[in-house]
């Protein structure tokens, strides 16, 4: 006698009450987590007053700078590819 498939419950339009919180995704030793602590460390004074400030707020070099280390980390190099990971990447949208 075959056993009866069960399957887990899918539904692409149920609405979550509590979204996770991307930090519950990201392990607590991954890598991505070591760029982010060296980062908030380093005093980044001088990059913040390149910025001449006026028209629409920019983002925060601080958070741009983790980007750009942890891609390169990662052997990414391409500003498109950046640009896909941060979209679709859990590591990268974690640090933005």
């Amino acid at each position: 006698m075959k056993a009866k498939v069960v399957f887990k419950t899918y539904n692409q339009s149920q609405l979550s009450l509590l979204p996770p919180s991307y930090d519950d995704l990201v392990p607590v030793n991954h890598p991505v987590r070591i760029v982010n602590t060296i980062i908030d460390q380093i005093d980044i004074a001088d990059l913040e007053r390149s910025y001449k400030g006026g028209g629409t707020s920019s983002y925060h070099p601080r958070m741009l700078l983790k980007v750009i280390i942890y891609a390169y980390l990662r052997n990414m190099y391409s500003s498109r590819k950046i640009e896909q990971a941060l979209l679709e990447n859990i590591h990268f949208m974690w640090l933005s």
